[in-house]
């Protein structure tokens, strides 16, 4: 499987964001966190914790999975950027 390169979590939660019409500040208030936290997600500098995930689905009428999947697709295909498994042997067949 081939993956492509998904967009950052933040970068679904701002279409969110955008279509209840409130301020980055509201919503914060709205979900108990900081404005601070909500717009490091929003830019991309946040990743969405497992509790955020609840807060969010919460909001937003999605389930938390929503959040979690949107977050494991975008750092798997980020680590898979980073990390040679060329050398790796595998260890449950190893080669006679």
């Amino acid at each position: 499987m081939i993956m492509h390169n998904p967009p950052h979590p933040g970068e679904i939660l701002r279409d969110y964001t955008d279509a209840t019409g409130l301020s980055v500040t509201e919503i914060a208030e709205k979900i108990h966190i900081s404005r601070k936290v909500l717009s490091n997600i929003l830019n991309g500098h946040a990743g969405i914790s497992a509790e955020m995930a609840w807060k969010l689905s919460a909001a937003f009428g999605t389930t938390p999975d929503v959040w979690i999947n949107l977050q494991k697709q975008y750092d798997l295909w980020h680590a898979r950027q980073r990390v040679d498994i060329s050398t790796i042997e595998h260890l449950l067949h190893p080669a006679a």
